[in-house]
């Protein structure tokens, strides 16, 4: 008879509390792990890197190999459904993104259908698929992709911007063009993941990195109900998926998105108090996070006291180790090793 292989962070997305939480590090594949600088210089461009299933799994399996975290996620970018959808993208060495502006009514009417996204996100679904064959039997792979407000940042701005203000003026001078901008992208999304599912994903992650930048009914309309479709839609055609959802920055907020059913967990950013996530989140819903990436930079005895920290506050309830933001390119590994080392004993 076969042994099922228990995963442990599928037992806490299905509602179990575990006395060793499941561990895995936002951006845990980076420029911080010398086989990932040594891959991504074989790959040419970043996007090269993305599109290229060789590649992709490759830096996606190295953190596994190297720390045997419990689940994998796909190593992608958030900005490739634009890139499918029509919108020119690129990337400047030292700076990041770039893309060509949507700002009138006729940008947006050039951009492809959704049902024309797979073409170009073709070799996104083969990394999935061969990452489901290679990874070890107890990991779970993540597929993941951005919200639509953190998505149409990007596109309106077309580029990165402090404050989200392109953006943000667009959704009060042109409300009609935004909220269609946002339908787009919640539908393309929605096609997009439902694809990394039937390759092979177990978990999906939906980033809303700039999701602090609204507030009130804006928050509401562009963040937490796109969210909501986008989780309802992917649960009704495969009712065994588990969504994560990490509305960055939103601060109370958070209770909004647990109150709703929706999500099986959502990742708290290094701001969100840790026992205020146990009295108010945890109760609905799991909680991921938060240590700051930053002491992944530091290490010692802070590194160990923080961890200690939110284990105690936390480890009671339906948790998964995690960072409040991605690890940077200026972490140890060997920090890495030592938080799994005070986590797992």
């Amino acid at each position: 008879m076969a042994v099922k292989i228990e995963k442990s962070l599928l037992r806490v997305l299905g509602g179990e509390v575990l006395a060793t939480p499941p561990v895995w590090l936002m951006r845990q594949a980076g420029r911080y792990l010398p086989e990932y600088r040594a891959t991504r210089a074989t790959a040419g461009g970043f996007l090269e890197l993305c599109y290229s299933p060789d590649h992709a799994v490759e830096v996606t399996l190295q953190p596994i190999r190297r720390f045997g975290f419990d689940a994998a996620i796909l190593f992608a970018d958030i900005l490739l459904l634009p890139q499918a959808l029509g919108a020119k993208l690129w990337f400047e060495t030292g700076e990041g993104p770039r893309l060509v502006p949507i700002v009138t009514r006729d940008d947006l009417e050039r951009l492809n259908p959704v049902e024309a996204i797979h073409d170009t996100l073709a070799p996104i679904y083969e990394t999935v698929r061969r990452l489901t064959a290679e990874l070890p039997k107890e990991t779970v792979l993540i597929g993941f992709a951005g919200a639509p407000w953190t998505v149409a940042t990007y596109m309106i701005a077309g580029r990165g911007t402090p404050d989200q203000g392109p953006a943000r003026r667009m959704m009060y001078d042109d409300r009609a063009l935004f909220a269609d901008l946002i339908d787009l992208l919640t539908l393309a999304t929605i096609e997009y993941l439902a694809r990394q599912i039937e390759a092979g994903a177990e978990v999906v992650k939906l980033f809303d990195s700039w999701a602090g930048a609204l507030s009130g009914s804006t928050f509401e309309e562009f963040a937490l109900k796109p969210a909501q479709k986008i989780a309802r839609a992917l649960k009704s055609r495969f009712p065994h998926v588990k969504v994560i959802g990490f509305p960055r920055g939103v601060g109370g907020g958070y209770e909004q998105f647990a109150r709703t059913g929706d999500f099986d967990a959502l990742a708290l950013d290094s701001s969100v108090p840790a026992p205020w996530a146990r009295d108010v989140l945890q109760p609905d819903v799991a909680v991921q996070g938060n240590l700051d990436p930053m002491l992944l930079v530091t290490g010692g005895a802070q590194l160990r006291h923080e961890v200690e920290r939110l284990q105690e506050i936390l480890g009671k309830g339906r948790w998964i180790f995690n960072l409040g933001h991605g690890i940077t390119p200026e972490a140890d590994p060997r920090h890495v090793e030592e938080l799994l080392n005070i986590i797992k004993g």
